[in-house]
């Protein structure tokens, strides 16, 4: 079941695209709006996953769960940069796992999101900037992966996960991931460290 119609896959894939990027070099100065944009993005999918009679119904429905998820996340902003340093922890489990046969256990999961957590709360900034550079930049790809037709981001969510399991298994668009992700982390590393010293000059 199709997320929305396929006209949209260019639209959205744009969207995609722009979001990416912003938040992969922007990402510590947006991180409020990040999370608003991940919560809208969060809602819509949980929600599409619904059957509806009518495209117009599974917009309005899209929009609707959309908003509620933005909400929500902006509701926890605080505990944001927690949740985001848990993310993070998970996410390092599954890259170095796609490179095995097996699935990690749960408790190496578990265990690296505790840790993610902690370590968040440590250095906060640095967190923010590695977990928005990283994602950003999958967000990103995927973006172009649909703009070049190879993934239809408008399928159901379960297909559209697809696109970010082949950023770890395929060498090539690995690599382009992780050159980017580096690429983000440099950039707001330097962004951030500017606007330190123009702080303390003034």
């Amino acid at each position: 079941m199709a997320m929305f119609p396929d006209t949209f896959q260019m639209p959205v894939a744009i969207i995609l695209l722009g979001g990416g990027f912003l938040a992969c070099f922007l990402g510590y100065r947006l991180f409020r709006f990040i999370l608003l944009g991940y919560g809208l993005v969060a809602g819509a999918v949980l929600v599409s996953q619904m059957s509806f009679p009518e495209t117009w119904m599974a917009i309005t429905a899209a929009i609707i769960g959309g908003l509620i998820g933005a909400a929500l996340f902006l509701a926890v902003y605080f505990v944001g940069v927690a949740v985001a340093g848990a993310g993070l922890g998970v996410l390092a489990v599954h890259l170095v796992w796609t490179q095995r046969s097996d699935d990690p256990h749960l408790l190496v999961i578990i265990l690296m999101a505790i840790v993610g957590v902690f370590t968040a709360l440590v250095f906060q900034r640095y967190v923010i900037i590695l977990v928005t550079s990283f994602t950003g930049a999958s967000l990103s790809l995927v973006a172009v992966m649909a703009l070049l037709g190879h993934v239809n981001i408008t399928e159901a969510p379960v297909e559209t996960l697809e696109a970010f399991k082949r950023i770890s298994e395929e060498r090539a668009v690995f690599f382009a991931w992780l050159v980017l992700s580096l690429l983000g982390v440099f950039v707001q590393l330097r962004k951030t460290s500017a606007g330190k010293h123009k702080k303390q000059k003034k």
